[in-house]
């Protein structure tokens, strides 16, 4: 991970955060971001110009390990910097070093050791055990996202859960038997055409005060052709990741356990892959839920919604939660809409929405409201079921909104958000917290402050 230090570790490669320049450097280095300087075969300047919050200095951070090259030993020079700075700088480098090599017969270069000199190791070491319990839940969340689906089926990823009993957390897994005497006929549905059967998975954390828990509630879709409604070949490869709303509601399960937070807290992980065989659900068929329920399926491509609405429901009922958050790679329209640069956010309750974009824009995981509007949900009428799961397909179709419409249905008056980080989970630039095209792990240090932020003070409850 990462240590702190007073002086550079003998053979380390320092790298150091310069704000400016100045005109009459011969280099012309003007310390704009991402701008390096080699001054001696052991000492590196980057660029930090205009980093004025946490997110610009973890991405200063991310800079210093681009610009360290194939260094193994490397320390990042943050003395004289405030002790929160220099914190944001080691947690961007740690995000930017990660990678991901359990399939690889040979280490990627780069470096291995890295070291964040401070003024006082003493005085920082607080900050960075808290920066580091929200950095290593969302390393968590990259580590199942990389996965391919042959090493995380549902069973395994539920195994993998099991072990966070490990971390004080209490684990319930629930299999298809219980799945069906408890009527889960939306995750059973998506589940079935796989030869592993889908899993519904429960993590707790007890807190310290007396309270409902927050909830999470993540999609873990474990690999998606689409089941009968198959996807195109081009691409497909990247469904082993439609499991991120899920690896990042259990990355934020981790932090909160190693932080030690006061707030109880709850996550509902639908785990299935929708697969297709001749058992596989169909378009036509109509589908019982959780809730009770009947849901006319148009797509079996829009499974995501089906496996967080009796998420929702389990959620909702069993916990009666202070509020409940989802969080899915949920579709493509959002990323139409929003792109690679924040994920769509709907919800029920205005004070709620405006506290998770908060903490979305403390951590750097920056959100975009969407609306929820009257004709997303009459388009969800069925002429033989409660409702449709989705709309029926055609041009410019908002799928996003209609999705959350659906969703709506199953949290009753909770205060709710949705959300659909399609576009976010996984690194698409160059110069991000991640490698390209590497899992962001994207949400798990959002729901991790949104709940110190917002929850961990019992008189508010």
């Amino acid at each position: 991970m990462l240590r702190l230090r007073a002086e550079a570790p003998p053979g380390a490669l320092v790298l150091r955060p310069v704000l400016e320049g100045g005109e009459a450097h011969p280099s012309g280095f003007e310390g704009r971001p991402g701008q390096v300087l080699d001054l001696h075969p052991r000492l590196r300047w980057v660029g930090a110009d205009g980093a004025s919050n946490a997110p610009q200095w973890e991405a200063v951070g991310a800079a210093c390990i681009r610009a360290a090259g194939e260094a193994t030993r490397v320390a990042i020079d943050a003395r004289g910097l405030p002790d929160a700075v220099a914190v944001a700088l080691g947690a961007g480098a740690v995000l930017r070093a990660w990678r991901f090599e359990a399939l690889k017969s040979r280490r990627t270069p780069g470096p291995r050791r890295l070291s964040l000199l401070v003024d006082d190791p003493d005085r920082a070491a607080p900050h960075w055990a808290r920066a580091k319990a929200g950095v290593e839940g969302a390393l968590l969340a990259r580590e199942l996202v990389a996965e391919p689906a042959n090493r995380l089926h549902p069973r395994e990823f539920a195994r993998r859960l099991k072990a966070l009993e490990s971390e004080g957390l209490e684990v319930e897994v629930l299999k298809p038997a219980q799945l069906r005497k408890l009527g889960a006929g939306g995750l059973l549905a998506v589940g079935q055409g796989a030869a592993e059967g889908p899993r519904m998975v429960i993590l707790r954390w007890k807190g310290r005060f007396a309270a409902p828990p927050v909830a999470f509630v993540g999609k873990g879709i474990c690999f998606d052709t689409g089941g009968i409604s198959i996807k195109p070949a081009a691409g497909m490869e990247k469904m082993r990741g439609d499991m991120a709303g899920a690896a990042a509601c259990a990355g934020a399960m981790l932090a909160l356990a190693r932080r030690n937070s006061p707030c109880p807290a709850v996550a509902v992980l639908a785990l299935a892959e929708n697969a297709t065989s001749g058992h596989a659900y169909r378009p036509g068929d109509v589908l019982t839920m959780l809730s009770g329920r009947s849901v006319e399926i148009i797509d079996t491509d829009a499974e995501g919604r089906l496996v967080l609405a009796d998420a929702l429901h389990y959620a909702a009922t069993r916990y009666k939660p202070q509020a409940i958050l989802d969080l899915a790679t949920l579709t493509g329209s959002v990323v139409t809409a929003l792109g690679h640069h924040r994920a769509g956010l709907y919800g029920n309750e205005a004070a709620l929405g405006a506290a998770v974009a908060a903490a979305g824009e403390a951590v750097g995981e920056r959100l975009w409201p969407l609306p929820i509007g009257q004709a997303h949900r009459r388009d969800l009428d069925s002429p033989i079921a409660d409702l449709r799961q989705c709309a029926p397909a055609g041009p410019m179709l908002p799928d996003a909104c209609h999705a959350a419409a659906f969703l709506r249905e199953f949290v009753g008056l909770l205060p709710w958000a949705h959300l659909d980080i399609a576009g976010v989970s996984e690194e698409a630039g160059a110069e991000g917290l991640a490698p390209r095209h590497a899992p962001t792990g994207f949400g798990a240090r959002l729901l991790d402050a949104l709940v110190e932020r917002h929850f961990e003070d019992p008189h508010r409850v």
